[in-house]
């Protein structure tokens, strides 16, 4: 069966153009994504490929109802349809905020994989408002343990004609299990302004040391970091986090939004700072990207190593 190549996958495409491995750039942190396509995941994207990139993982068998839902199936007033394949042992639903772990596989309805986690052996991590509309509708309506097939129309997808290269058309059907529900970390009680104790450049670039580093050196303006970072629009609303994904991420802080590159080099490696970031200083107040974060951001950020 033919499978598109791994940069092309798209299953799962984050509509807000956040993700981070994905460096901040990419994501609601730093810098907006560089890529034409919005930004994957960061369990989804696929690897940094080589002139010799290895046989693509092994396909999930294609679903016998892979072209349309069965008679059996359940549909919402939006035109998602759905069918329970296994049955979940949670409570609670994930909600607007939450980031959630899944296993899924994707076709297009004639049959042809374009993604799969289970095929990687890797589960993928994201927001539950960060990804297609059918993909959003749906793990609301499901609990941890539960294992649903979908039947996403092209407009809860990517269209019939997707205006993005490589993006899958038309309806596209999903064997999506819930793992795991992450609820986000808590805002700041100060997110929306930075308190009187905190210290302010020129530039307008407001901060606060909440743990002091152990490092001598402060990165350049052009220096590689390691870190952790969270990320909150100033109505408490995190859009992004390295601590929620449990992975680092690693850039060039001459690749990232000013605030960010004036105020990482204010840190040394083992420092815990809060930053308040000036629209000027991030995305503007009426961004130009689809998607990025507005006005004020605030970020929770930790430094972890300079190269």
């Amino acid at each position: 069966m033919h499978r598109l190549n791994r940069r092309a996958a798209v299953a799962l495409i984050v509509l807000s153009g956040w993700a981070c491995d994905r460096s901040p750039k990419q994501q609601g942190g730093p810098e907006p994504a560089a890529s034409p396509l919005p930004v994957f995941p960061p369990s989804v994207a696929p690897a940094a490929t080589s002139r010799s990139e290895p046989a693509p993982p092994p396909e999930a068998p294609v679903p016998e109802d892979v072209a349309s839902p069965p008679k059996d199936a359940k549909s919402t007033t939006s035109g998602l349809s759905y069918r329970v394949l296994q049955p979940g042992t949670g409570k609670k639903h994930p909600a607007n905020g939450d980031r959630v772990r899944v296993n899924y596989s994707g076709w297009t309805k004639d049959g042809k994989m374009f993604d799969s986690s289970v095929a990687r052996g890797k589960p993928a991590t994201f927001g539950v408002d960060q990804v297609i509309p059918g993909w959003t509708e749906a793990l609301k309506l499901m609990v941890v343990g539960e294992k649903r097939r979908l039947w996403i129309p092209g407009k809860l997808a990517y269209g019939e004609v997707p205006r993005q290269p490589g993006a899958p058309a038309g309806q596209l059907t999903f064997d999506v299990e819930l793992l795991e529900i992450l609820a986000p970390p808590p805002a700041p009680k100060t997110v929306a302004s930075p308190p009187s104790g905190a210290k302010k450049t020129a530039s307008g670039l407001a901060y606060q040391v909440l743990k002091p580093g152990t490092g001598k050196e402060h990165p350049s303006a052009s220096s590689r970091v390691t870190v952790h970072y969270t990320g909150w629009t100033k109505d408490g609303k995190m859009f992004d986090s390295s601590v929620v994904r449990g992975s680092p991420a690693t850039f060039s802080l001459a690749h990232v939004i000013p605030g960010w590159t004036e105020g990482v080099q204010l840190m040394v490696v083992g420092e815990k700072a809060l930053f308040w970031i000036p629209a000027k200083l991030a995305y503007g107040d009426q961004p130009k990207r689809p998607g990025a974060p507005s006005g004020q951001l605030t970020f929770e950020i930790e430094l972890l190593h300079i190269q």
